[in-house]
């Protein structure tokens, strides 16, 4: 089933878990014989199980029909640790949702879903994942682990994430990029979420971001946008006041007496990014909140194959 249909299916659920679940269930389930080794939590074999190895994974339903020791012997067994990273400056709250739109139609609601949507993958998969949270300041972090409890203390926090009421917040990514990087010690894959707008020095920003490699770690970018909008600039040529989120700064125009040229550059300012990122060995992956997210999740096994 297409992740398009799945998402038709999890609009009527709450739960930020369920509908995490249901998008990985509807992934796996999609794919034929996974060329991700590892992917799947299902054991190829089994051994027999020698005296001094761990327990954990005797497969006592077996003992009981054979009366012997077998151990599941895994695909593959990783000690991958992933730090979730979301940027929840007030840019992030675009676009204004309505009453009928699921919340993972806005960036901030999207970057949620998709988190948890990777969270359950390193679960399934027993890797350990931490998250960080910045907008104005340093929000929440917690360390990369892979316990039951730690998982659902960040599902927590994520869902938190959603009901808290959206204020004007600033980014100041750049110092919290650098000081994520310091707290991350051991070498991990680091995931962004990020719309990518901040009134910053964009060589500071790749020096922040080029300082999350600094401990061999792996490092992808997932620039989180509204396509209609914020590339095709799909506004009708009423007049309109556009509002800074972050700023409040105000602005009344006619989109379409600027909407090619805000295009052309939109479209250098992703190329820049694009080019930057490619070139500091970064992998970026533009996502609009309209995108299925087979994208991150694809995107994230082919990493972790890269990863090694």
């Amino acid at each position: 089933m297409k992740i398009e249909q799945q998402k038709e299916l999890i609009s009527g659920f709450k739960h930020l878990e369920l509908l995490a679940n249901q998008v990985v269930e509807g992934f796996i389930s999609g794919m034929h014989k996974s060329p991700f080794h590892g992917f799947s939590a299902e054991f190829a074999e089994h051994k027999i199980y020698n005296s001094g190895e761990s327990t954990k994974n005797i497969d006592w339903k077996l003992f009981a029909k054979t009366d012997r020791l077998y151990s599941k012997r895994y695909e593959e067994e990783t000690n991958l640790r992933c730090h979730l990273i979301i940027d929840n400056s007030s840019s992030m709250y675009y676009p204004k949702l309505e009453n009928d739109q699921p919340f993972y139609k806005n960036k901030i609601g999207f970057s949620v879903l998709a988190s948890a949507v990777l969270m359950n993958l390193l679960k399934k998969q027993r890797d350990a994942v931490g998250l960080s949270i910045f907008s104005d300041k340093y929000d929440y972090y917690a360390p990369e682990k892979g316990s039951d409890r730690h998982h659902r203390m960040l599902l927590n926090i994520l869902e938190e994430l959603l009901e808290k009421p959206k204020q004007t917040k600033t980014t100041d990514t750049i110092t919290y990029l650098h000081q994520i990087a310091e707290k991350i010690h051991r070498r991990s894959m680091i995931v962004l979420f990020t719309d990518m707008f901040q009134n910053q020095d964009k060589e500071k920003l790749f020096n922040a971001l080029q300082h999350l490699k600094h401990n061999k770690h792996k490092v992808v970018v997932f620039h989180v946008y509204d396509k209609a909008t914020e590339i095709q600039f799909d506004f009708d040529n009423s007049p309109r006041k556009f509002i800074d989120l972050e700023s409040g700064e105000e602005l009344n125009l006619f989109a379409e007496n600027i909407k090619t040229l805000y295009e052309e550059k939109v479209e250098s300012y992703f190329k820049e990014i694009a080019m930057t990122c490619m070139q500091n060995k970064i992998k970026y992956v533009p996502v609009s909140v309209d995108d299925s997210f087979e994208k991150i999740l694809t995107t994230y096994l082919v990493e972790k194959q890269m990863f090694g």
